[in-house]
């Protein structure tokens, strides 16, 4: 199968390896747009395009009457994926309270908050969504309309326009609305699955995810997951062979922790893969606006040839945690996931639906994305240069391709569970590894929150790096 990235992606991506490598050291002038044209048989928009997409990551910058320059230089600090995948049998999913105190201290505003995935509040259209709940308000007609378990029309009908633009042929009537991604999922999961039954999951996964499982007692299978390209499709065949695998669950755009993207033609082979076998594939593209490429990344949804891939998502991290809407194209389990929404909740509340379908009809929606997309590609490099900093030697970063968290793996020996114990204490919070596995596995592990990365919260970003360093001492 051919390469399906747009040429000026494979170009910025090859003059990145180029500056990560030293050729062009930091705050030097990289080759001039007519140069590279000439040198690399390409036209002068698909130099300007990959120029402009690393412009757009921090990397370079454009000096007027002067040219491009190197502003931020990698160092080698990537985290590179395990070499073996591992083999591993299901598990009983069974989370701790970790999750209780991580959720507790998000509370608390003395907290330095790196620990929840939870976007910047300054990000968020929250002026524009005030003016359309007020509106609506006093036009009162929302207060006679009856939750139906489909969810509004007008909210569906702008979910499948946006559906229609990254290749999903769904319409209104093929979308459930749900209370937030965490309820799209669960109900994805009750419709294909028993208790007892194992899901093959992403290793690292979101703990939500975890919890999830274990309410509906369901069986967690690890899928070895690379921190650029996603799930291992040869691990996941691997499983598909040995185990009863009764669905997939992935999220195939910017997975939480690793930040990761699964290629586009790789999610060709993972929705053929599950295709023939019959096994759903539960899709969580949560994230897939926060790309900080040029181009939104398809989904495996958009080459599902018989509705076996049930796609999930939210407006929870690009318009408003606290509405807690989200949405799924149930496929061929519509009817199923319809159902199970009418026997738990009836239907989700009308006047937050009706509120974000507005702000999204009124336009401005995609202005809104473009100017977050940046921010959280500016502040997701901010926080790596950060970590490079500040944290101890062999210390290694998953580079995130879009979202807003940081996988980051501590050097050899470093428990992340002491350093979480040692952050709680200095009212830092963190996301130790362990959380992102059934099997407890990553303790050498942590997530951090990019979103709440900026120059006022350096300093605490640096206060972690010296409790990281005080543990990593030889004792």
């Amino acid at each position: 199968m051919g390469n399906r990235t747009p040429l000026y992606e494979r170009f910025a991506l090859e003059l990145e390896e180029r500056i990560l490598a030293g050729t062009f050291p930091e705050g030097g002038r990289i080759p001039a747009l007519r140069e590279s044209a000439a040198r690399h048989g390409l036209s002068l928009s698909t130099v300007l395009q990959a120029y402009h997409l690393l412009e757009t990551r921090g990397i370079v910058e454009a000096k007027p009457q002067s040219g491009y320059y190197v502003k931020y230089r990698p160092r080698k600090v990537r985290l590179e994926p395990d070499p073996e995948p591992t083999r591993d049998d299901p598990t009983r999913v069974s989370i701790d309270e970790l999750w209780l105190r991580l959720v507790r201290d998000k509370r608390d505003p003395d907290f330095a908050q790196f620990g929840a995935a939870t976007p910047d509040p300054e990000l968020l259209p929250t002026a524009r969504l005030n003016r359309h709940l007020a509106e609506l308000a006093r036009e009162g007609r929302f207060s006679e309309r009856t939750p139906m378990p489909e969810g509004c029309e007008e909210l569906r009908v702008q979910v499948a326009q946006r559906a229609f633009g990254y290749g999903c042929e769904v319409g209104p009537d093929d979308i459930v609305i749900t209370a937030g991604c965490s309820e799209a999922m669960s109900l994805c999961l009750q419709a294909v699955c028993s208790p007892g039954d194992t899901v093959a999951i992403e290793s690292p996964t979101y703990f939500g995810v975890l919890l999830i499982l274990e309410s509906l007692r369901l069986k967690a299978l690890e899928i070895p997951t690379n921190p650029g390209t996603g799930m291992s499709l040869d691990a996941l065949g691997f499983a598909l062979e040995n185990h009863p695998v009764k669905a997939v669950l992935a999220v195939t755009n910017f997975n939480n922790p690793l930040g990761s993207c699964m290629p586009d033609e790789a999610k060709v082979e993972l929705a053929a893969m599950l295709s023939r076998r019959g096994i759903p594939l539960v899709e969580n593209d949560i994230y897939g606006e926060l790309y900080f490429s040029e181009r939104k990344p398809s989904v495996a949804k958009a080459h599902d040839s018989d509705g076996t891939v049930l796609l999930c998502s939210s407006f929870s991290k690009d318009i408003s945690p606290g509405y807690r809407i989200g949405w799924v194209a149930p496929g061929r389990y519509l009817d199923r996931v319809r159902k199970l929404k009418m026997a738990f909740t009836n239907g989700s509340s009308v006047l937050p639906q009706l509120t974000i379908a507005r702000y999204l009809e009124s336009g401005g929606y995609d202005l809104h994305l473009r100017k977050i997309r940046r921010a959280y590609a500016y502040k997701s490099l901010g926080m790596s240069r950060a970590i490079e900093e500040h944290f101890p030697e062999g210390t290694r970063i998953a580079e995130p391709l879009g979202g807003y968290v940081i996988w980051v793996r501590l050097p050899d020996g470093l428990d992340s569970m002491l350093l979480y114990r040692e952050a709680e204490k200095a009212r830092i919070t963190i996301a130790p590894g362990c959380m992102f596995s059934p099997g407890g596995k990553f303790r050498d592990y942590v997530r951090l929150n990019a979103a709440a990365w900026s120059e006022r919260t350096e300093n605490d970003l640096a206060r972690l790096g010296r409790l990281a360093n005080d543990l990593a001492r030889p004792k």
